[in-house]
């Protein structure tokens, strides 16, 4: 029987999995972030949702991580304020991944982008 930590490093040990766990470790971390502030403020869910004007129930879906829809940016915004914190989002570069792709793709559809927008339209006869 494996324990919890030899099932997790033989499950990130596939690059399906990896990726995956990659993509969603950073909802997870900021997750992490609004309980630890909560109890650090010694504050219920249900004075958080008070506070923000929810539901309890939907901020405990909110902090599962596990509701059928992310949270918006006010929703986060709005919780951040009730626990005396605000809310930062920031873009961070992926690692591995090369500058400028984004312009070189579109650099490839220049030319394509050039002819369509040059070409005349059809005269009636």
């Amino acid at each position: 029987m494996l324990t919890h930590k030899q099932l997790r490093a033989k499950a990130l040990g596939r690059a399906d999995v990896k990726t995956k766990f990659d993509e969603q470790s950073s909802e997870y971390a900021l997750l992490d972030e609004f309980l630890k502030a909560r109890a650090d403020q010694g504050l219920t869910q249900a004075q958080v949702a008070e506070r923000i004007g929810t539901t309890q129930s939907a901020v405990a879906r909110m902090e599962s991580g596990k509701g059928r829809h992310s949270p918006s940016l006010a929703t986060l915004t709005r919780y951040a304020e009730a626990l005396g914190c605000s809310l930062e989002v920031r873009l961070v570069r992926k690692r591995g991944k090369a500058a400028g792709v984004a312009d070189r793709s579109r650099a490839a559809r220049a030319p394509a982008l050039k002819r369509a927008s040059t070409a005349r339209p059809s005269q009636p006869r």
